[in-house]
């Protein structure tokens, strides 16, 4: 058994205990009352066990079958006949009916709260009892005042018990409904804090479907093409080809074994940026000048992986033309509380890509919605054929 059902064992144990102890300290504040006498008392675990059971029956069978199920009417109808039940055993007004009852049998001498007639005492005076006292006390233990009260007592038992109560029972009914508006609470609660709960886990699986998904996403593309270019370095005789193969595998490596966490070093998504643009000039004509810079202090500082890849990829493939000049600015600037983001390029799209595109940028403001809820800025224009980013990441 877990830590958690433990500690909840223990609370439920502990607020039982409790509640079970109400009944001992209101019954027990008479003389001829003991705590001893209200445990002996059937009605006092009749009167336990009821709500025990209701409380249960209703946080346990109720509530998640019916009630979360949105069966309303079939709840209410359990609930009425409990409610019926209750009504008719009375629990609470049974504990109090009987722990009185055994309260005036054990009085002293068995005789009722006034005690014995005085000895002496008149026929004339007995017949004139004080008002407040009741005239089916029980028999006194003096042999004489016996004799004298037998004469006085109708026939039948002498000891009639306390006066008759009302039959509603307020109380027990008041309790039920205390009892089962905290079971219902206690469950309903139970089940928002299990949604919650399911919807950060189905957020952190969706960030992570999403990172699989742009790993994906950067891999064929820019892997196939990368090779050809290296391949026509090496029939070439260039001798960039070597250091091209070393920049892909660094890249690779990068995205396949290092961005297994939420963040990573910026200093590793700016050297994979480099890597990246060094090999895709190798692409690229005289016609498409990258302008890329990175100012500021980039230790200590740290970025979920392949954020800012995911623009540097949109840039070169869907900012490069082979018949049309273009430029391409990419700045990295590094504040102390900041990580600000900016990238320029014209747009040469294709209708057939526009939708591939929204996707990717559309997976990137969940993660950052996700990892930086409140603690980013994120503009997206797309004027005058020139299609601009600009991010800030609030540390």
């Amino acid at each position: 058994m877990s830590r958690f059902k433990i500690f909840i064992v223990t609370i439920h144990i502990a607020g039982w205990l409790l509640f079970m102890a109400f009944p001992l300290l209101f019954l027990n504040g008479g003389e001829n009352s003991s705590a001893i006498s209200v445990l002996k008392n059937y009605s006092y675990w009749l009167f336990g066990g009821t709500y025990i059971i209701l409380f249960y029956i209703n946080g346990y069978l109720l509530i998640p079958r019916l009630f979360l199920r949105k069966k309303y009417i079939d709840y209410a109808i359990l609930v009425f006949v409990f409610f019926s039940c209750v009504y008719v055993i009375k629990p609470y007004d049974k504990l109090v009916r009987n722990t009185e009852i055994r309260a005036d049998i054990s009085s002293p001498e068995g005789g009722s709260e006034f005690g014995p007639p005085p000895q002496g005492s008149s026929p004339d005076a007995m017949q004139q009892p004080p008002i407040d006292e009741e005239d089916d006390s029980l028999p006194s233990a003096n042999n004489n005042t016996s004799q004298f009260n037998n004469q006085h007592q109708p026939p039948g038992n002498h000891f009639t018990g306390p006066p008759n109560r009302l039959h509603f029972d307020s109380t027990s009914l008041f309790i039920f409904l205390m009892i089962m508006a905290i079971s219902t609470a206690i469950k309903v609660v139970q089940q928002w804090q299990l949604t919650e709960q399911r919807a950060a886990r189905a957020e952190t699986d969706k960030a992570t479907a999403e990172l699989s998904f742009l790993k994906a996403q950067i891999n064929p593309h820019f892997l196939f093409n990368t090779l050809n270019n290296i391949y026509t370095l090496a029939v070439t005789h260039d001798e960039s080809a070597a250091d091209s193969i070393m920049k892909l595998s660094n890249i690779m490596r990068y995205v396949t074994d290092e961005v297994t966490t939420d963040f990573v070093p910026l200093q590793s998504e700016v050297d994979c940026i480099s890597d990246y643009i060094e090999l895709q000039r190798i692409r690229m004509n005289d016609r498409t000048p990258v302008n890329f810079t990175v100012r500021g202090d980039m230790q200590h500082k740290t970025i979920p992986p392949l954020m800012l890849m995911t623009f540097i990829e949109n840039v070169f493939k869907y900012g490069i033309s082979k018949q049309e000049p273009s430029i391409i600015d990419i700045n990295i600037d590094v504040a102390e509380s900041a990580v600000s983001f900016f990238c320029q390029n014209r747009i040469f799209i294709r209708n057939s890509d526009t939708q591939r595109m929204g996707i990717g940028i559309k997976n990137t403001k969940q993660r950052l919605d996700h990892l930086y809820s409140g603690r980013h800025l994120l503009y997206i224009t797309n004027d005058d054929e020139f299609y601009t980013v600009q991010l800030v990441l609030q540390s």
